[in-house]
């Protein structure tokens, strides 16, 4: 074999390996029984925040620790903790995006997308969207 036919086996190779890891890593979009089948399975849960539980965040104690329960699609609530601060306006979100790991009855979130109410603005109308990530091994 000639030298450029190794090359181009090992970068055809390499190559395959890069997108099989890829599509091992992407997290979809399930409800809270679907990710509680697949515990310790990262995914995307959609859902709204659930206004008539409490939201608990205590800064002095830990900063990086905001817990709040969350009503999925499907009807089903849970206790989300989110490795994070409080993400402002949290309240006034429509709907939330919680990225993460069912663990037990608790879905450990590493990161939290919120779509806010749509505004008008000078006439347009604009949707105000937010995205809390963090960079931390569950």
């Amino acid at each position: 074999m000639k030298r450029a036919h190794i090359i181009a086996l090992v970068v055809i190779a390499i190559a395959i390996a890069a997108i099989i890891s890829l599509v091992n890593d992407a997290s979809t979009y399930v409800n809270f029984s679907t990710a509680q089948l697949n515990e310790g399975k990262e995914f995307h849960v959609v859902g709204e925040l659930s206004k008539d539980k409490p939201l608990e965040y205590n800064p002095e104690v830990n900063p990086d620790e905001f817990t709040f329960y969350m009503k999925d699609n499907e009807g089903e609530e849970r206790k989300v903790i989110l490795n994070a601060s409080k993400p402002r306006d949290i309240e006034k979100s429509e709907n939330i995006v919680v990225i993460g790991k069912i663990q037990g009855k608790e879905f450990i979130a590493s990161s939290l997308l919120m779509k806010c109410p749509s505004k008008y603005v000078d006439g347009e109308l604009q949707t105000m969207e937010t995205k809390i990530e963090v960079n931390s091994k569950l």
